[in-house]
């Protein structure tokens, strides 16, 4: 694992995006800049509690931050990675869903939209066109010549995205848009694996209501939380290596999903049954029962992926459950060992 020392902690920086002069969208009147925030402080305060990570922020108020000056704050502090969040907004009603960018080169005139309106906050700056080289945010030529300054942290960026992604689709009903390419000048500026995050529409009235919603904006956090987590524990290859070395597997051997095996997190075992509600396991969800002889066993989350059983492990210990490990079970619902579910054929 990374050490506990300050200096060598792995540090995430996590940019709401917008803020103070600049609101952002205003999709059926609900506020960019403030959902954003929101959603953002709430990512922080989870990460927080885990020992290996250090966060910063590029605001936590309603402040107006400079794009030039949210990377730097991520270059300075020499962040392993920065994540960008926003809420979509388009004329149309109609589109919903969450999509995650990494910079490069628009393929559609979509993603081209996309970028230009979250370049045009530079209009609040002065002298934008100097600091930024004669940048026109609302000029079509200027993507053309967009220098990709994050090449070499394209790969590791897309997979912090489809991590990302992936969250959004198992846990959440929002629609999947996927993971894209386009000229963002905040992940351009940046010298780490960098994205920005489009959770939602909030010119979709449905959308809207549920991004503007304290359980909305809970839910997209938990997501980022599991996406970062993800992307952590598969760059830190050697001690998954490790991990898995007992039970006789590599890490290409759990990238994908298990289609007959399911893992869960186990938080306690009692004699006492207890009522198996979030509020009684410090807020995490979803919690299930598991009776073995006179034991109840009470278990976190649901997932087919070792990945993503290792980020909920990962959580549940930063809530307080240090001693919380994998458990696996097959698909008639029988527990069974770590090895024998992680020699199961991925793809059966």
């Amino acid at each position: 694992m990374y050490s506990q020392t300050d200096s060598n902690k792995f540090v995430v920086v996590i940019d709401a995006g917008h803020g103070g002069q600049d609101a952002g969208n205003t999709g059926n009147n609900y506020s960019e800049k403030d959902i954003a925030l929101k959603i953002a402080l709430q990512v922080g305060k989870q990460l927080e509690k885990y020992e290996d990570l250090k966060i910063l922020y590029t605001r936590k108020t309603d402040v107006f931050i400079p794009l030039d000056k949210r990377a730097e704050i991520a270059n300075k502090s020499d962040a392993d990675l920065f994540v960008s969040i926003h809420c979509n907004g388009v004329r149309n009603p109609s589109p919903s869903g969450t999509e995650t960018f990494v910079l490069g080169l628009h393929r559609n005139k979509d993603n081209l939209e996309v970028a230009m309106k979250e370049n045009s906050v530079i209009k609040f700056e002065e002298d934008y066109q100097v600091k930024y080289d004669g940048f026109d945010p609302d000029s079509p030529e200027s993507y053309i010549g967009f220098t990709i300054m994050q090449e070499e942290f394209l790969d590791q960026s897309a997979l912090l995205a489809n991590f990302v992604q992936k969250q959004f689709s198992s846990s959440l009903s929002l629609k999947d848009r996927g993971v894209k390419q386009a000229g963002f000048l905040v992940l351009r500026e940046t010298y780490m694996p960098s994205v920005l995050i489009e959770t939602g529409f909030l010119t979709n009235k449905n959308e809207g209501a549920f991004l503007n919603s304290q359980s909305g904006q809970t839910q997209l956090a938990n997501a980022i939380v599991n996406g970062i987590n993800e992307y952590k524990n598969i760059i830190n290859i050697e001690a998954l290596e490790s991990e898995l070395s007992e039970y006789k597997v590599s890490s290409s051997d759990v990238m994908q999903d298990f289609s007959s095996v399911v893992f869960k997190i186990q938080l306690a075992a009692s004699s006492r049954k207890i009522d198996p509600s979030p509020e009684n396991f410090k807020k995490l969800s979803p919690i299930t029962r598991h009776q073995e002889n006179d034991l109840f066993k009470y278990l976190f989350g649901e997932t087919r992926n070792y990945m993503s059983a290792q980020s909920l492990r990962d959580r549940a210990k930063a809530e307080g459950y240090t001693s919380a490990f994998i458990v696996a079970f097959n698909s008639s619902g029988d527990k069974i060992s770590i090895k024998e579910a992680l020699n199961t054929r991925v793809g059966d």
